[in-house]
């Protein structure tokens, strides 16, 4: 039996660009405090650290829809694009990041499966399929016990 083919690490330069871009760049995800944790190809981890901006429900100082339906967006964006940058390994990490230029959501769905109560977040994400135009990814918003709070899945438009 073949052995599958060894996965490529990014490089350092690859990654900070993607948490400039993404932390930085992209203003949204500043307001949100969405953070990356990790990314390997196909695949992205972040965070989100409570803060009264983000309450939903001020009763029970609970995280709002938004919040979560936008970080996961985000997230799913971020696997697209980690993908996307494994798929061209051979182009130098500033032209991989280029290529995120016409990268966006084009379907989107949550489902919320308990209220968001925490000090911290964890978002995941993963790519089902890369096809040249159109990126599956399904997402996990997680409660500071690890607990599943909502989950997504998105389609972006990658070309």
């Amino acid at each position: 039996m073949p052995k599958p083919p060894a996965v490529q690490e990014f490089e350092e330069e690859f990654i900070q660009g993607l948490k400039t871009l993404f932390e930085e760049k992209i203003v949204f995800n500043k307001v949100l405090g969405l953070k990356i944790e990790s990314v390997s190809p196909g695949r992205a981890a972040g965070s989100i650290e409570m803060k009264d901006d983000l309450v939903g429900h001020f009763a029970y100082h609970r995280v709002h829809g938004g919040v979560i339906s936008a970080g996961l967006d985000a997230m799913g964006g971020l696997a697209a694009m980690t993908a996307i940058g494994a798929r061209h390994m051979d182009d130098p990490p500033d032209q991989r990041l280029l290529r995120f230029g016409k990268l966006g959501t084009i379907d989107l769905r949550v489902d919320y499966l308990r209220p968001a109560l925490g000090d911290r977040f964890s978002l995941v994400a993963e790519v089902l399929r890369l096809g040249s135009r159109v990126a599956t990814t399904r997402m996990e918003f997680l409660g500071p016990d690890r607990k599943l709070l909502a989950i997504g899945a998105a389609a972006y438009i990658v070309s």
